[in-house]
């Protein structure tokens, strides 16, 4: 169900408000879960038309003070498009640009520092086996080796290679990356990755033994998750979640349509 829009704020067409919109809401929503990291990660979003132009962040806001007219638009180089008091942090668009330009695909593309996800992040083995939610995550990840700070852009093709054509990215020693064909899409992934990193280490931190899921029932399970992320006939992760969310928030605080 597609969520009522309001007359766009400032000057741009109606469907690149829709993103705004959109995107302030999973900045707002990643800071109600607890995993924004100051003014650290972002956020981004490809502008609905023919031309290569993206939303992301402005440098300098906390996320639960981002609106949909505070977004700032950039091409794909990160020049900024849009008039705006604040600058735009290069790390990010490195990472975020990279993706957008290889996927044309994507829509959203999200990046987080949690202490779930770094925590298995920083683990030779990562995300583990162990839980029905780390199975279908695992069947939709990839692995990215730590290069330092993202502000080489020779790393954009390593960053493409290791998404490949999933879901999520797990940053080595680092955090965890999702995209989507939809900003609700992107954020469910996100979800789905921080719960299935939380459980793992919920469980190393408790000192319990083990009780491994069987290797077959392993493959098998991840298996059907690859096969439901397809356009089979499965329903796209996010499209009943989101307008769940989006009505969550706006009874929290709906100004992130402003």
């Amino acid at each position: 169900m597609a969520m009522p829009q309001e007359a766009p704020k400032i000057d741009c067409p109606p469907e690149e408000w829709e993103m705004r919109v959109d995107l302030a809401a999973a900045f707002r929503l990643v800071d109600h879960y607890g995993w924004s990291d100051l003014l650290a990660t972002h956020l981004s979003a490809r502008v609905p038309g023919p031309e290569d132009h993206f939303l992301i962040n402005p440098f300098g806001l906390m996320f639960d003070e981002i609106t949909a007219s505070s977004l700032v638009k950039v091409d794909q180089e990160g020049g900024i498009l849009s008039p705006t008091d604040y600058s735009i942090n290069p790390a990010g668009f490195v990472i975020h640009g990279a993706i957008h330009m290889a996927r044309p695909d994507v829509a959203c593309v999200i990046h987080t520092h949690t202490r779930a996800g770094t925590g298995v992040a920083t683990q030779k083995d990562g995300l583990l086996p162990i839980t029905q939610h780390a199975m279908a995550v695992i069947a939709q990840t990839g692995y990215h080796d730590y290069q330092g700070i993202a502000t080489d852009l020779d790393e954009r093709e390593s960053i493409v290679r290791d998404l490949g054509d999933n879901n999520v990215l797990i940053l080595r020693n680092h955090g965890l990356l999702t995209v989507g064909r939809s900003t609700g899409e992107a954020f469910m992934w996100m979800y789905r990755a921080e719960r299935a990193c939380y459980m793992q280490l919920a469980f190393q931190q408790s000192g319990a033994e083990l009780n491994p899921i069987p290797e077959e029932v392993q493959r098998t399970t991840i298996e059907r998750n690859r096969f439901n992320n397809s356009e089979k006939g499965y329903r796209p992760i996010g499209k009943v979640e989101w307008p769940a969310l989006r009505r969550k928030l706006d009874r929290i605080d709906p100004s992130y349509k402003d």
